[in-house]
């Protein structure tokens, strides 16, 4: 036999987790065909991800480097996790 679920009173949700709280006694599993369906988008979802298979070398001056590390480093991020969002941004017209 399992314990029940400790509910605990003192946590703040926002609303997108209040809603999933005021929920949990409706939801119901999906049905097979459902399930199937489900599955299936998201198989397709996964494979067409955008996956980054391209390498590229390339020079530059060594105090842009270290500005874009420095940057980075603010951010969180591995340097080339930023060259690489920049570049996304740009090429996809989000950064002009």
């Amino acid at each position: 036999m399992t314990k029940p679920h400790k509910i605990v009173h003192s946590a703040r949700l926002d609303a997108y987790e209040q809603d999933i709280e005021d929920n949990l006694d409706t939801a119901r599993p999906l049905s097979k065909k459902d399930k199937a369906k489900q599955m299936a988008a998201l198989k397709h979802a996964a494979e067409n991800y955008a996956k980054k298979n391209k390498r590229i070398s390339i020079r530059v001056y060594g105090s842009d480097l270290d500005n874009i590390k420095r940057m980075a480093m603010q951010e969180g991020l591995p340097y080339q996790t930023l060259i690489t969002s920049v570049l996304h941004k740009f090429a996809t017209g989000q950064l002009q």
